[in-house]
């Protein structure tokens, strides 16, 4: 049996998060690791669907969704975890889970300048803020609290998608992880 372990990936939208868990992804894979891609959205779509967006929603969308990567880790499986979750103690209260459980916890902040994931835009979401069809957009008019000392950060803008991949895979082989 592989070892588990959660690499929870945290950022702004559009900093690059999904598209680095499923690079990293496919290497585990390729290397005989089990591995789930928690995808915040789908995550909200499937599970915590009729949540909304204030910090209490926000809390519980993040508790979930670490309830489910500690019980992935804790059985053998890497889950990678690209999620916003904007607030440190959402974030710290996972962190603890897995301490509590057992469970190997890496947080990765992927540290995009807002300026950068503005331009990128993947979902639409800067554009309809800034056409006032949209409030509370993390990282605009809604707070994101960086990490104060992440295991890793990655500066997406300034390198490739599958060197930001081959760093979290750095630290998991470092780690024992990989």
């Amino acid at each position: 049996m592989t070892t588990g372990a959660t690499v929870w990936l945290t950022g702004l939208p559009s900093a690059g998060k999904t598209t680095i868990a499923y690079e990293l992804a496919g290497r585990l894979r390729e290397e005989g690791h089990a591995v789930e891609v928690l995808d915040g959205d789908e995550i909200r779509e499937f599970i915590s669907a009729g949540l909304g967006f204030s910090r209490a929603d926000r809390h519980t969308n993040v508790q979930r969704i670490g309830f489910l990567a500690e019980l992935l880790a804790r059985n053998g499986v890497k889950a990678l975890v690209p999620v916003i979750a904007p607030y440190a103690d959402s974030r710290e209260a996972v962190r603890k889970r897995h301490q509590e459980g057992g469970a190997a916890y890496i947080e990765v902040h992927v540290a995009t300048p807002v300026e950068v994931c503005s331009v990128r835009d993947v979902k639409g979401l800067y554009a309809k803020q800034a056409a006032g069809e949209l409030t509370g957009l993390t990282g605009v008019d809604d707070p994101y609290e960086e990490p104060e000392s992440p295991d890793l950060r990655i500066e997406s803008q300034d390198q490739t998608v599958q060197e930001s991949a081959a760093a979290v895979h750095a630290l998991l082989t470092e780690r024992g992880l990989a």
